[in-house]
């Protein structure tokens, strides 16, 4: 055994065939119990024909080894502690995958090599450096740029997909210099799929004519004052020692300590019984029946089990298409007896699985009553239980009476409990926080979860409604029984308790089948998708966090609500009295029609738009527009402004003071609201029933409001408000140096974004700049148009669109970023969140009206949604930092969390909240600028706000 001169040597990469099989192939899972199995099949198929083309070549190789990486850490994050911090989290299914794939390569009798501490290519240059003074030649077979520092003298490499070798030029043809310049031209490049800085501003083609012109990168910096281009010298003396740092990065190392010696890695042919049977276990069939004919061997026989896979969260097999199963409502089951539930009880234990759906006489969680549960382990095996239809009613005060053949509800929860809670068998739901939360309000704490909401919210945001009608339409082919013909409407409408058995049944255990089925077709599609990260570690992680807050609700004083509706009231007699003596006469307020004809018929306002009905345009723009009229319509303006005045006064009564003194929960004292995880394309969540997202803090009254919601006796509220989250994320995203150092100075970006543009020092700052400044840096966040600028300044649109073109003077990144994001939105249909949250934009391309908002909508979407991404890591976090702490956390305001606290645990609640909240993007990505995190507290929500 030995190597030497005429031997040659092929270094697979085996860890790019890992990524390179699990995204080539759609996700398969082991039929016998569900383990995650698609990349090892790409990888096995890659590795057979490798083995096949190379035992007949002229050029086969006489040794060969498969290298992998040991980990994601290696030395060079002690030399870079963010060298590829900006990578995405493995995806779920993909992490189990990893070793199958070393014992693969051994089963086909393969060298394999991984070394702690190092990556695969710095074994790859090891090996390839010893060969080469060995006298024998190297072939690496992968096409990863980061290897081609090491062709020549004998080295090759191949691209196994393309078949194409790689030699000294092929190397200059990518990178503008010669193999052994490689690493200088990526020293100065960088690369941000690792996170490797290199030098601002300079990439390949720049950084390749540099080195041809200076000679080598040592030389370049020694020299970098005799550069012309002051942006490019100024940037190379700036930045000497970042660029020699990520020099050390991409320079392979050729010392790693080896497991095993050249000698060690001659071609030995596979051994059939070993090889065989790793295929039979992994029940790779076809591959098994091809392996074994080139061995001249028997096939093993591979039985084909009955049965579903059983590991919890595990991505469903294969199936027939659902449309070979119809739906058939006379088949599901309706269960009356403890023997019959025990039965599916058993079934699903042994599946693994249930869909499960509750049926309830009230959509708000707090107060509904459970009627009955509908399960499915099966396409068209579904059941149905009903606990809580009543019979009788018929009028106001009709007495009810238990439908007959029910089980009782407490047996029915004891039967179901221990399913519901065992680690290892996933429940899986449409709108799965709701049902969680009626379980949970009997004692029940269902886990694991999947969703099938959250799943096409994670896919197909932007492209339609998450609903279970619109998914079984979509996806299905089906249109389920509409809860209408149930319910009825209007004045006639039921609950579901008054339904009859018999029909609920049908619809019921519909809703149970349709998401098992929505279920065994999305898993798999995520990772198609490329979201199975964002599905596993933004969304399902969320639905337990959001559950228990809206459980926990936040204390409201009716009586500050009462006081300030009074108030309100007040108000708004007294506005519509100068409203009348401005307008000259009487009329109603509210009424957008009366309100038109005295503003454009009477007074004489021009440029007046009648709507279908033949009513006058009122809205909020249209008199925010007159209001700037004061110098040729000075009564109209006036008018104008007096009655936004009341309409917002008007808004505040009815939906806040009003509305929730309604909403106070009888039982708890608390308002309870409730967040849609899938209401926002963005990732946004909404709040709803009632919305505390909306209410205005720009006005005194608005932000009284917040002083009703309190702290009970011995506990205060706590808020902790991301800074400035979405202009930080424009810094990072846009590069934009100016924005990133006001950020690290902690200086005040309105004002600083004010100097930037109007010349202005600091020091001489006025009020009026810094709010123009500041209109416009959350403006262009949402790509606002000068007409748009023009009206929140209220200044000329001319002036307003000369503010925005000198923004983008002044920061061109943005532009850029802008520009870039369009084309990446019209190329692909969506753009992404820089934690992989994929929005898609289907009217990017539209002409017309709506062409413009879909441009916006697409640029402010990596900015909003990765923002909400922060947030939404932070939330999932934080349970687990607080746990010990007398703390709950109530509500989330878009980039506000608020908390009741123990008096005496503020200063450790604020500290662990803190440090999660600042940390929420570690380590998936890497920001340029910091996130701060301001605190405040105090007895109600104003106060702590």
């Amino acid at each position: 055994m030995g190597f030497g001169k005429g031997d040659h040597l092929h270094l697979i990469d085996g860890s790019a065939y890992i990524f390179r099989a699990y995204h080539a192939l759609p996700p398969l899972t082991r039929k016998s119990d569900g383990l995650p199995i698609g990349a090892v099949a790409g990888f096995c198929n890659m590795i057979a024909r490798y083995v096949d083309g190379n035992g007949t070549s002229s050029d086969a190789p006489t040794h060969v080894a498969v290298i992998f990486d040991h980990s994601s850490k290696t030395f060079r994050n002690d030399l870079y502690p963010l060298y590829k911090a900006n990578r995405p989290e493995l995806p779920e299914d993909l992490r189990p995958q990893f070793p199958l794939t070393r014992e693969a390569s051994r089963a086909f009798n393969l060298a394999t090599i991984e070394v702690e501490d190092f990556e695969a290519d710095d074994i790859i240059a090891t090996l390839a450096h010893q060969a080469r003074d060995a006298g024998g030649r190297v072939t690496i077979i992968s096409s990863d740029k980061d290897l081609m520092q090491l062709v020549g003298g004998g080295v090759e490499m191949l691209d196994p997909m393309k078949n194409r070798r790689i030699g000294p030029d092929e190397v200059a043809e990518k990178f503008g210099v010669a193999p052994d310049r490689v690493v200088d031209v990526q020293a100065l490049s960088g690369d941000s799929v690792d996170n490797i800085p290199g030098a601002p501003g300079i990439g390949v083609k720049t950084a390749a004519l540099l080195i041809q012109e200076y000679g080598d990168l040592d030389t370049l910096l020694a020299r970098a004052g005799e550069i012309k281009q002051p942006k490019r010298r100024q940037v190379l003396l700036d930045h000497a020692a970042q660029i020699l740092i990520s020099r050390d990065l991409v320079r392979l190392r050729e010392d790693a300590p080896l497991p095993m010696g050249l000698g060690d890695l001659e071609v030995r042919a596979p051994e059939p019984a070993v090889l065989l049977d790793f295929l039979t276990r992994m029940e790779f069939r076809t591959l098994s029946k091809r392996v074994a004919g080139k061995l001249g061997v028997e096939p093993p026989a591979i039985p084909e089990p009955p049965a579903a896979p059983a590991t919890a969260g595990a991505p469903a097999p294969a199936a027939e298409p659902e449309a070979q199963v119809p739906f058939d409502h006379a088949a599901y089951a309706c269960i009356t007896d403890a023997a019959t539930l025990a039965d599916w009880v058993a079934e699903i234990a042994d599946k693994g699985w249930v869909a499960i759906d509750t049926e309830t006489t009230s959509l708000d969680e707090m107060r509904a009553e459970l009627v009955g549960i509908s399960l499915c382990v099966e396409p068209g095996r579904a059941a149905y239980i009903p606990v809580g239809h009543v019979t009788g009613g018929g009028d106001l005060f009709g007495a009810t009476a238990p439908a007959e053949g029910q089980m009782p509800l407490a047996e029915v929860l004891a039967m179901l409990k221990p399913v519901l809670e065992d680690p290892a068998v996933l429940k899986i739901g449409q709108n799965m926080k709701y049902d969680a939360k009626i379980f949970a309000r009997h004692g029940i704490r269902v886990a694991p979860v999947d969703d099938t909401m959250l799943m096409s919210y994670a896919m197909h945001a932007g492209l339609h409604g998450h609903g279970m009608d619109t998914l079984c339409e979509q996806y299905l082919g089906h249109i389920p029984i509409p809860i209408k013909t149930l319910l009825g409407s209007g004045k006639a409408q039921v609950t579901f308790d008054r339904v009859a058995v018999c029909d609920a049944v049908k619809y019921a255990a519909e809703d149970a089948d349709v998401t098992l089925r929505l279920w065994r077709r999305f898993k798999p599609q995520l990772h198609r998708a490329h979201v199975t990260t964002v599905y596993e570690t933004l969304e399902r992680p969320l639905v337990p966090v959001l559950a228990a807050m809206e459980m926990a609700g936040i204390l409201v004083d009716r009586d500050t609500l009462s006081r300030m509706s009074n108030a309100f009231a007040q108000k708004l007699a007294g506005l519509e009295d100068e409203i009348h003596t401005i307008a000259g006469e009487k009329f109603n307020v509210g009424s957008p029609k009366q309100l038109g004809e005295i503003l454009f018929d009477r007074i004489g306002v021009p440029g007046g738009e009648r709507g279908k009905t033949g009513a006058y345009a009122t809205g909020a723009d249209v008199l925010e527009d007159i209001t700037t009229m004061e110098d040729s319509q000075p009564q109209a303006a006036l008018l104008a402004a007096r009655v936004l005045d009341w309409r917002q006064i008007a808004k505040l009564k009815s939906t806040y003071t009003d509305a929730l003194q309604q909403a106070i929960n009888p039982e708890t004292g608390r308002v309870h609201t409730s967040y849609s995880i899938a209401g926002a394309n963005t990732g946004r969540l909404a709040s709803t029933d009632p919305n505390l997202q909306n209410i205005p803090i720009r006005t005194e009254e608005g932000r009284r409001i917040r002083e009703a919601f309190v702290a009970p006796p011995g506990r205060v509220l706590l808020s902790l408000d991301y800074s400035q989250i979405e202009l930080r994320i424009l810094a990072h995203i846009a590069g934009i140096p100016a924005l990133k150092q006001a950020f690290r100075d902690g200086l005040d970006i309105h004002a600083m974004t004010a100097s930037e543009m109007f010349n202005v020092p600091l020091d001489q700052m006025t009020p009026d700049i810094r709010r123009q400044a500041k209109a416009i840096n959350f403006g262009v966040i949402y790509g606002i148009s000068g007409f748009g600028l023009a009206r929140n300044l209220r200044i000329p649109r001319a002036e307003a669109q000369g503010f925005i073109d000198r923004y983008f003077e002044r920061f061109p990144g943005i532009r850029e970023y802008m520009d870039e994001t369009i084309a990446f939105a019209k190329a692909n249909g969506h753009v992404r969140t820089l934690f992989g949250r994929r929005i898609h934009t289907p009217e990017i391309n539209a002409k017309g009206p709506g062409a413009g908002f879909a441009r916006r909508a697409a640029i402010n979407a990596p900015i909003q949604g990765t923002a909400a991404d922060i947030i939404r890591r932070a939330m999932v976090r934080m349970p687990a930092a607080l746990d010990g702490l007398p703390v709950s956390m109530l509500l989330q305001v878009h980039d506000e969390l608020l908390f009741e606290v123990d008096a005496g645990a503020v200063d450790e609640t604020i500290a662990r909240a803190r440090a999660v909240m600042e940390g929420a993007a570690d380590p998936a990505v890497a920001l340029d600028v910091s996130l701060v995190v301001e605190a405040g507290q105090g007895p109600n929500w104003s106060a702590a706000h």
